[in-house]
């Protein structure tokens, strides 16, 4: 079965992470990926680890082939165009202005190429007082608010996964899917721009109307108090968590378990409004309460009354857990020259067009020849380049030879 974007072709001029993502998404859907990456070293992200083949690099490129070219020298810049014209999307994460200096921005293509979607990500926008700046995830997360509400202000720290960064290459690839489906009402493409302030604003926007109704800014825990939720730790250390959030059964179910029934009948906790009002205390009790198991049993008598709950995992946890095996969230996929590649499987499932998970992240340069030879470039040209040092070839059979 095809890929729901089987014969969608996506030039991928991105590094790092947000270009990236919005680039894997399209690939796992089944467009064909063209990832240009500089010859002499590649995406930046391959060397965050050994041997230019690194696992945030892995995380980010299964489905995609890679070219090696320099698109700063003539030549190389003249062989972006030529690919571009064989594109549908365009996907870049420079810096603003940077692409259009180089011969390739928005403004350069549109009228050359009415049809393209062309993507730009950048760390704050096209327009504003902070467009040149630097972007990067902490700077993201932290100018959004977002940061604020997973840490103490008084205490604060980063966080331990690139959020912001994500979430731009999500809600760009959201935008492309979107203007792809607009071309085939009207011929056209057109620009899709998000970035990382923009994207981290956008997904914070429960906690942002909480704050335009009310005037009040949350702080870290508000969320956990108004949806009676918490994390405890069972006698054996290991932590958990418990939502009670909405129906009754949650509660009276939760003070059964501990045993506590004549909770259900405490002035401070009999209604979900005491609750929430109350819940520091009610933390408090439960927090002696559940040191005094072990995580398994208490998470074996939380699911028999229907309570909702789960262990708090760590890593390794995750992908020994049955319902992550179930839904086969860890897939394995060969490389001939690299072995075998643990990846995280993608976030959604296509009944008639099942996602594509067909090629391991490639070694820098492993399609070279083969993009090239699509454009009508001949293997004596494709010599000459690699001489020059203007390409990078590699198959997928060993790493890239030394040019």
């Amino acid at each position: 079965m095809s890929g729901a974007l089987d014969g969608i072709r996506v030039v991928e001029l991105g590094r790092f992470v947000t270009g990236p993502e919005a680039g894997v998404l399209l690939a796992d859907l089944g467009a064909d990926v063209v990832k240009v990456e500089d010859p002499r070293h590649g995406d930046p992200f391959r060397h965050y680890g050994e041997g230019g083949y690194a696992p945030p690099f892995r995380s980010l490129n299964r489905n995609k082939r890679s070219l090696a070219l320099d698109i700063a020298s003539p030549a190389g810049r003249e062989i972006l165009l030529e690919l571009i014209a064989t594109a549908d999307v365009l996907i870049e994460n420079f810096r603003v202005g940077q692409a259009q200096s180089w011969g390739w921005g928005y403004e350069t293509l549109r009228e050359r190429f009415p049809r393209l979607i062309y993507c730009s990500i950048s760390g704050f926008g096209q327009v504003g007082p902070y467009r040149d700046r630097p972007g990067y995830d902490t700077v993201g997360v932290a100018l959004s608010g977002l940061l604020s509400a997973f840490v103490d202000l008084a205490e604060p720290e980063p966080l331990n996964v690139s959020l912001a960064d994500h979430l731009a290459g999500i809600y760009a690839g959201y935008g492309i899917l979107a203007a792809l489906h607009a071309r085939d009402r009207t011929g056209l493409g057109q620009l899709v721009e998000t970035s990382l302030l923009q994207s981290s604003v956008a997904f914070l926007a429960e906690y942002a109307s909480t704050y335009f109704d009310s005037g009040v800014i949350p702080v870290k825990g508000a969320r956990a108090r108004g949806s009676v939720a918490w994390a405890f730790v069972a006698k054996d250390g290991k932590p958990f968590v418990v939502h009670l959030s909405s129906p009754p059964k949650f509660w009276r179910g939760l003070a059964t378990v501990v045993g506590h029934p004549e909770w259900l009948e405490d002035e401070r906790f009999a209604t979900a409004k005491a609750r929430r009002a109350n819940h520091p205390a009610l933390a408090d009790a439960l927090t002696d309460a559940f040191g005094t198991r072990p995580r398994h049993e208490w998470l074996t008598a939380l699911v028999a009354a229907d309570v909702p709950c789960a262990p708090l995992n760590n890593l390794a946890e995750v992908f020994e857990d049955p319902q992550v095996q179930a839904l086969g969230l860890e897939r394995t996929i060969r490389h001939p020259a690299m072995g075998d590649v643990r990846l995280v499987a993608p976030g959604v499932n296509l009944d008639r067009n099942p996602l594509i998970w067909e090629k391991a992240p490639p070694v820098l340069g492993e399609d070279t020849v083969d993009v090239l030879r699509e454009l009508g470039v001949g293997d004596n040209v494709i010599a000459e380049l690699a001489a020059a040092g203007l390409i990078r070839v590699a198959d997928s059979a060993g790493p890239p030879a030394e040019n």
